[in-house]
C-alpha cells in the first residue's frame, strides 16, 4: 500500500460525520506583516461594544487625537488609573471620618488630572479635591535666616510693617473656633503689631472667662439645679435606701433649694424615715446671700471653725447650725420639722404638709379673724420658748418663714439662728418682732401689740417705751449688746440675763448639742 495514501485517508467516525479540521498555517504565513494587520484589526473592533469606558479609550469622531502612539495611550490608561485610585480614596477618606466634627483630608494622596472633554457630572473636579485652591488666601512672604531680603534700596527686614501685617493677619487663623475673624479673600489685609495683641489678649481673656463660668456653673448649686457633688450625694441617699426616690423641687429661696422626697429606712437597725421628707440643699454660691457670715462668725458654737476662705465649709457649718437649732427647738416642743440626717449640705427633714402637698406659709394660708387671732397667740408663745427656753432668736421670722399646718403655726428655716450673746442678737430679735406686729396688725387683729411691747414681752428686758421713737429703743438695745460684749470679753462666759429685773438666773445654752 502506497504510504501518502495511508497518511491522507480519513478514519470513520460511527456516529456521524466529523467536521474537517482548519488548514494548517505554515510558519512564514503568521509572520507576515499582512496577518498581523488584520488581527489588530480585529482587536479594535471591541469599542463597539456598550461600555461606559470606551470613551475614555478612544477619542471622539470628528476628532484629530492621535489613538495609534504608545504614549497616548499609556496617559489614556493612567488617567483611567487615576481617576479609580481617587474614587476609591475618597470613599475610603469618608469611611475613616464618619460622623466626626474633626475630619483628616487624603487630598495629598490623591492624583487628579484635568477632564476637559467629559461630559459626566461624575468627571466633575471641585476645586477643593485639587491642591491649587483659588479661595486659598496667600501665605506671607517668609523672611529667612538671615533677617532680610533683598539687596540695597530693595532690602525687606523681618520688622517691615507690611509683612508683618500681613503675618498678623495670617497668624488670626489660629485663634479660637468661637472667635469670628471673618473672610478677607482677595483682600491685601494688614493688622499692626499693636492690633494684633490686642486681639490676642482679648482672645484670652475671653477664654479664661468662658472657662470659669462654665466651671462655676458644673461646681454650684443655683436656682433649681444642683452640681455634680450635690447630685451624687442624693443618688446614694437613693441607693443606700433612706430615700425611696426624689420627686421634684418644691421651694426655692435665697440660700437653698427645696426638693420633695419619699422616705424609706436607715442604718442597720431599719430605722423608719418619714413617708414624706424634705431635702433642703444648701446653695453652694454666695450670690444671693453674701452677708452669711454675719450670722455665723460671731456664733460662740461655730466661731472656732468658721472659715471665710472656703465657701463649701461655711455652707457646711450653716447645715450643720440649721440642724442644731431644729433639734433645739424640737426638744421644746416648738411646732418645727423633724432632722432625720445630715449630710454635708444636705439636710434631710420631715415634710410638713400631705399628699406632696406642702403647707403653705402664712402670707398665703385664707384665714378668718379667729384663726388669725389664734395663730397671733401662738407665734408669741413660740416666740418666748425660742428666746427663754431654747436660747434663740430667729433672726429672720416673718410670714414668708412660718407655715400653717393643721391648725398650728410651723416655724421653718432656722440656719439663721442665733443665741441671744450674739453681738447683734437683740437687734435681730427686735426685727422679728416688728415683722410680726406689722403682718398681724394689717390682717386686722386687734390683739396685736406694738413692736415694743412685743420685744418686751419677749425678752423679758423691760426697756422703757417712752415716747415710741424707734431711734431711742434701738439706743437702749445697742448699748445692752455693748454691755453683754464687754462682759464676754472679760469672763469668757457666753452668759446674758435674759430675765427679768427680779434676780432669776440667767440662761446658759443647752448641752444637747
Amino acid at each position: 500500500m502506497d504510504q501518502t495514501g495511508v497518511t491522507t485517508h480519513t478514519p470513520k467516525n460511527p456516529w456521524g460525520p466529523v467536521a474537517l479540521a482548519a488548514p494548517a498555517c505554515s510558519l512564514a504565513d503568521v509572520m507576515s506583516e499582512q496577518l498581523a494587520k488584520q488581527l489588530d484589526d480585529e482587536n479594535n473592533a471591541f469599542p463597539t461594544l456598550t461600555d461606559p469606558g470606551a470613551d475614555l479609550l478612544l477619542p471622539d469622531e470628528g476628532t484629530g487625537t492621535d489613538t495609534t502612539s504608545d504614549l497616548m495611550l499609556a496617559q489614556m490608561l493612567q488617567m483611567q488609573f487615576d481617576r479609580e485610585f481617587d474614587n476609591q480614596l475618597r470613599r475610603e477618606e469618608k469611611k475613616f471620618n464618619g460622623e466626626s466634627k474633626v475630619s483628616i483630608s487624603f487630598e495629598n494622596y490623591r492624583m487628579v488630572h484635568p477632564y476637559e472633554d467629559s461630559d459626566s457630572s461624575e468627571d466633575e473636579v471641585d476645586w477643593q479635591d485639587t491642591r491649587d485652591d483659588p479661595y486659598r488666601a496667600d501665605k506671607p512672604q517668609t523672611i529667612p535666616r538671615k533677617g532680610f531680603t533683598g539687596k540695597g534700596k530693595n532690602i525687606t527686614t523681618k520688622h517691615d510693617e507690611v509683612t508683618c501685617g500681613r503675618k498678623n493677619t495670617a497668624r488670626m487663623d489660629n485663634f479660637a473656633p468661637e472667635v469670628h475673624v471673618g473672610d478677607g479673600l482677595g483682600m491685601d489685609l494688614k493688622l499692626s503689631n499693636q492690633v494684633f495683641n490686642s486681639l490676642k489678649q482679648h482672645c484670652y481673656s475671653e477664654q479664661r472667662r468662658s472657662a470659669r463660668l462654665h466651671e462655676k456653673k458644673e461646681h454650684s448649686t443655683s436656682e433649681q439645679a444642683v452640681d455634680p457633688r450635690t447630685r451624687l450625694l442624693m443618688y446614694k441617699m437613693v441607693n443606700a435606701g433612706v430615700l425611696e426616690n426624689i420627686n421634684g423641687c418644691i421651694s426655692t429661696g435665697k440660700e437653698s433649694v427645696v426638693f420633695h422626697a419619699d422616705g424609706g429606712s436607715m442604718g442597720e437597725e431599719e430605722k423608719p424615715v418619714p413617708d414624706e421628707v424634705v431635702l433642703k440643699v444648701f446653695k453652694t454660691t454666695l450670690n444671693e446671700f453674701k452677708n452669711r457670715d454675719r450670722y455665723i462668725k460671731d456664733d460662740y458654737r461655730f466661731k472656732d471653725r468658721f472659715s471665710k476662705l472656703n465657701p463649701r465649709k461655711v455652707i457646711r457649718l450653716w447645715a450643720e447650725k440649721e440642724m442644731h437649732n431644729l433639734t433645739r427647738m424640737k426638744n421644746a416642743d416648738i411646732p418645727c420639722p423633724e432632722v432625720v440626717l445630715l449630710k454635708k449640705h444636705i439636710l434631710v427633714m420631715s415634710f410638713i404638709g400631705k399628699d406632696h402637698v406642702p403647707a403653705p406659709k402664712l402670707k398665703d394660708a385664707m384665714l378668718s379673724s379667729e384663726d388669725l387671732k389664734n395663730a397671733y397667740y401662738q407665734i408669741l408663745h413660740v416666740m418666748q420658748q425660742l428666746y427663754q427656753e431654747c436660747n434663740l432668736v430667729h433672726a429672720d421670722l416673718s410670714e414668708y418663714n412660718m407655715l400653717w399646718h393643721e391648725g398650728k403655726v410651723w416655724l421653718i428655716d432656722v440656719s439663721q439662728s442665733i443665741e441671744p450673746t450674739h453681738p447683734h442678737g437683740l437687734e435681730f430679735l427686735f426685727r422679728d418682732c416688728r415683722n410680726v406686729s406689722t403682718f398681724f396688725q394689717k390682717r386686722g387683729v386687734s390683739e396685736a401689740m406694738s413692736v415694743y411691747d412685743l420685744f418686751n414681752a419677749v425678752s423679758g428686758l423691760n426697756i422703757p417705751v417712752g415716747t415710741g421713737d424707734e431711734a431711742e429703743f434701738m439706743t437702749e438695745i445697742v448699748v445692752l449688746e455693748k454691755r453683754n460684749e464687754d462682759h464676754v470679753q472679760k469672763r469668757g462666759k457666753k452668759m446674758f440675763p435674759v430675765a427679768s429685773e427680779d434676780g432669776d438666773p440667767p440662761l446658759k445654752p443647752d448641752a444637747d448639742d
